[in-house]
């Protein structure tokens, strides 16, 4: 295997630390060809589809791609903004709002974003990261409720790239935070707030991404994680088990995904004479396709179709301040440990500390 060229290494330099929230990546265009390209890297995930790599490869190639490419697309435009992909935008103002949010506790933190696919695709953010000079990252998900398709995903990609790389940094992975409190807070301030202007729904309908039944019975923890953010949500809105269901959106394919699905769900709700329901989605922080397109569309429409009234689509917690701190307290956690905090007199001994140590490698024959 070939290294990646190092930049050139200099001596008494001050170390820095580096966030990466890392979300789920989206087309570069919501044309055929850039959803193509997009689904043909996200599909081919082992992480994602589990079936043998040579009959997969002719079931996206032959079949998938060419026939999804164009309606995915349709979809993508519904949703797609002047200023691009919505997850994107999302996505990108996070991760500039959780660096001065760090900032106001303390922390001398850098805070940028990658996608595991798509762009900007994490190899390139941490090479960036590397020719920047900072030498401690964090992983951050956004994804609450572990998942080996999402989370253990990007460790692959992120371990990948160092496999290629001399001079690795100190790195933290962040596994989940579907329970930490601070998230849940937000949920429940989200919701309250969507209540406080639109009344209280008979139902409130909390929507995850959906997951093939098999990976669960194969030891993925995504589901239990789900329903425990639900409970725990549902306990501190102070609703009974009669008033709020857990679904699973987002199949793909005929195998079994976990149940109960989210449309079927609604269009019964809606036949037991349920008026008026709201749909929230907490394993999303930011909204996407699955949110904006899936729920506040299709599955508006199914409800109503259905004989229900009215369909209120509660929006991810997106770049609201709750979120941002819920974010910021999650990550602070995770820094522990690390010299982020200091005052401007350690920092001033950090410079001299770093200037003794140049002069020192000169003396030997270092140029830098």
């Amino acid at each position: 295997m070939a290294f990646l060229k190092e930049p050139e290494y200099a001596h008494g330099k001050l170390v820095k630390t580096a966030v990466v929230l890392i979300n789920l990546g989206t087309p570069d265009a919501p044309t055929p060809s850039a959803v193509r390209k997009y689904l043909k890297q996200f599909l081919w995930d082992h992480r994602v589809v589990e079936i043998p790599r040579p009959i997969w490869w002719m079931i996206l190639n032959l079949i998938i791609l060419p026939f999804r490419s164009k309606t995915s697309a349709e979809k993508y435009a519904s949703i797609w903004t002047n200023e691009g992909s919505p997850l994107l935008l999302h996505t990108k103002k996070q991760a500039m709002m959780l660096k001065g949010y760090l900032g106001e506790r303390g922390h001398e933190v850098h805070a940028t974003f990658a996608m595991r696919y798509g762009s900007p695709s994490i190899p390139d953010v941490l090479t960036q990261l590397k020719a920047d000079g900072y030498e401690r990252i964090l992983i951050l998900p956004a994804y609450p409720q572990y998942s080996a398709t999402t989370t253990a995903s990007n460790f692959d990609a992120v371990t990948a790239h160092y496999q290629q790389t001399r001079n690795i940094p100190e790195l933290r992975f962040i596994k989940h935070y579907h329970d930490h409190p601070a998230y849940i807070q937000a949920l429940k301030t989200s919701i309250l707030k969507s209540w406080e202007s639109n009344g209280r729904p008979e139902k409130l309908v909390m929507s995850f991404h959906g997951l093939p039944k098999a990976f669960l019975m194969r030891g993925d923890p995504y589901h239990c994680e789900c329903y425990k953010t639900a409970r725990l949500l549902a306990e501190q809105l102070g609703i009974s088990k009669d008033e709020y269901v857990v679904t699973f959106q987002s199949r793909l394919g005929r195998a079994e995904w976990l149940q109960p699905y989210t449309e079927p769900t609604v269009q019964a709700l809606a036949k037991q004479g349920i008026k008026r329901i709201d749909v929230v989605c907490p394993g999303f922080l930011a909204d996407c396709l699955e949110t904006l397109e899936e729920i506040a569309m299709e599955v508006r429409q199914a409800f109503l179709t259905a004989g229900g009234q009215n369909f209120n689509y509660i929006p991810c917690l997106n770049e609201s301040p709750d979120g941002l701190r819920a974010l910021a307290e999650i990550t602070e956690q995770h820094l522990i440990g690390w010299p982020t905090m200091v005052t401007a007199s350690m920092r001033e001994q950090e410079k001299q500390q770093a200037l003794i140590s140049r002069a020192e490698a000169k003396r030997f024959g270092a140029e830098h």
